[in-house]
Formats: C-alpha cells, sequence, structure tokens
C-alpha cells in the first residue's frame, strides 16, 4: 500500500529531507531534537487525575506519572514504558499516549520515566520497568487499582521493555501479568530483517539511528545473548501473558515484531497482531493528526478491556 498522505505530510514536518540522521548527532543533540516532536500533539486528552510521583527504584527515586480516568474502582492497571530507543523520550513525549489508554482502556496508568541509555546501559532501564510494575503490585489498592488486573505495554523500546520485563516476571515469580501490548517492539539487535532493508531510510526512524539506539543501550558484547534483552531470541515464550502486537507497514522494525508475535503463538500465548498499512514508526502516538492512530490505540484499548474484564 502506498504511503499514507497524513503521514506524507507529517514527515516533511518531522523529517525533512535536509534533516541530519539521529546517528549522526550526539546524545545530547539527539534528545534536543526528539523533545521537539512532542509539540506535534499539542492537545492532550484531559484525564480525571493526573499525579507525579517518585516511587523507589534500583537507582534511586524513580518518576512515575500516574493517569486515572473518570471510571468507577477499583480499576485495571497499565505499565506504560515509553519509546526513545533507550536513548530519548520522557514522560512528557508520551504524556498523550497515555492519556488516550487511561481514558480508552478504563484503566489507571503508571508511565515510568526509567533511566536512559548510554548514561545508564542494559540492564538498568529494564530494572527500573521490574521495579515499577511489582511497586504497581504491591501499592494498587492505595492507587484504587486491582492487583489482579496488572499489564504492561510500551511502544519501540518500550516495547521491547514491556516483553522483558512480561519474561523477567515470569522467571522471577511475579506478580502475574494478564496482558502485554508491543507496539512495533525492538526486539532483535541484528537488523537483518527485509524491513530493515525496505524501510531504513526516508520514513522517520531509519536503519543507521536502530542500530545506533542498541549500540547505546548495551553495556557488553554479551547482552546480546539475554532474551532480556533480545526477546526476539528468548528460546522459552511459554507461560506468558496474551499480547497484543501492533506493527506498522514502512517501519524497519516490522518484521521482528510480527516474528515475535508469531513465536508467541507458536508458544501457545495467544497473540492478536495487527499491521497499519501505509504508516510509519511512532505512528501510534500521533492521534491529533492521524485517524489510523487513533483506530490503533482503539484497537488496543479494546483488546486490554477484554483482557481485564476477563481476569
Amino acid at each position: 500500500m502506498p504511503l499514507d498522505e497524513d503521514v506524507r505530510q507529517i514527515l516533511s514536518v518531522m523529517a525533512p529531507p535536509d534533516a541530519p540522521d539521529l546517528a549522526t548527532l550526539t546524545v545530547a543533540e539527539a534528545r534536543l531534537a526528539m523533545g521537539a516532536t512532542s509539540a506535534l500533539n499539542a492537545n492532550p486528552e484531559p484525564v480525571a487525575k493526573v499525579e507525579n510521583r517518585k516511587i523507589p527504584g534500583p537507582g534511586g527515586e524513580l518518576p512515575v506519572r500516574i493517569y486515572t480516568p473518570e471510571a468507577a474502582g477499583p480499576l485495571p492497571v497499565l505499565m506504560f514504558f515509553h519509546g526513545g530507543g533507550w536513548v530519548l523520550c520522557n514522560l512528557d513525549t508520551h504524556d498523550g499516549t497515555a492519556r488516550r489508554l487511561a481514558n480508552h482502556a478504563a484503566c489507571i496508568v503508571v508511565s515510568v520515566d526509567y533511566r536512559l541509555a548510554p548514561e545508564h546501559p542494559f540492564p538498568a532501564p529494564l530494572d527500573d520497568c521490574c521495579a515499577a510494575t511489582r511497586w504497581a503490585s504491591e501499592n494498587a489498592a492505595a492507587l484504587g487499582g486491582d492487583p489482579l488486573r496488572l499489564a504492561v505495554s510500551g511502544d519501540s523500546a518500550g516495547g521491547n521493555l514491556a516483553a522483558a520485563t512480561a519474561l523477567r516476571l515470569r522467571d522471577e515469580d511475579g506478580p502475574n501479568l494478564v496482558h502485554q501490548l508491543l507496539v512495533y517492539p525492538a526486539v532483535d539487535p541484528r537488523c537483518e530483517t527485509p524491513s530493515f532493508e525496505e524501510n531504513g531510510e526516508g520514513y522517520f526512524l531509519t536503519g543507521d539511528t536502530m542500530r545506533w539506539f542498541w549500540d547505546h543501550y548495551q553495556s557488553s558484547a554479551a547482552d546480546r545473548d539475554s532474551p532480556y534483552f533480545a526477546p526476539l531470541c528468548s528460546p522459552n515464550l511459554a507461560d506468558l501473558p496474551p499480547a497484543t502486537v501492533i506493527t506498522a507497514e514502512f517501519d524497519p522494525l516490522r518484521d521482528e515484531g510480527e516474528a515475535f508475535a508469531h513465536k508467541l503463538i507458536e508458544a501457545g500465548i495467544p497473540c492478536d497482531l495487527i499491521r497499519y498499512p501505509g504508516v510509519i514508526h511512532g505512528f501510534f502516538g500521533m492521534h491529533d493528526m492521524l485517524p489510523k492512530a487513533r483506530q490503533a490505540v482503539e484497537h488496543a484499548s479494546r483488546n486490554l478491556r477484554n483482557a481485564f474484564r476477563t481476569t
């Protein structure tokens, strides 16, 4: 399918032909450039309650932002881990997405401001996400939530962290999760799929930038053998929570996300895989401008509501 016309217009603003590839910038320059894209969603949905807190984390105080919709409790709890290649982005860049998920999935969303690489490479970001998920489980009642209806979610690098959190919690005796929402997850550091070749240039996220992200996230060559670093390479995906995997047609990460979904299905894990045609990496957060983003959020939210309802 051709590139969506709305996406073409967005690309002309986000990634004009003369824009430098993030992989050619310093980390500080890349963070500044990526932070500017948060202005693309300037009209966030109202949520009944939004609270910034700091919770105990492996590296000290860990900032989180808790979104509570207008709904009768106790409510399900959804952990949200933002994308940005483990190097970029923060609570503010993904504020709009967290708000929409809270409202549309009728759940408390705990968005986690995990430590970033390269200052804090693997496993520090994952340690923070696991610690925050355990904290949410232990403190759900005080938040107005239900600890038995707990799920994880994330986009891109956040999808990696959500999948890896599910793996680690399975291996470390919980808490139990009822769902994992993985939006174009980065799960394979080899970067050798056909979609990397097809979509490695001209569609916002480039192949070079993704390799740059993986290199910053990695603390040693041995990391690449860890399923918590590269979930697609895990030899055992049994006993994980059901999943929703969303991919984008013009995305270097398309094939690895879909391969991970098929591997979950082969392991006996219920998984709803949906590819959105005509769109690029990052589209899920473009709710103000892109109808397909709103469709994807609603699809994900419907699956979350069903998961929370059947628990």
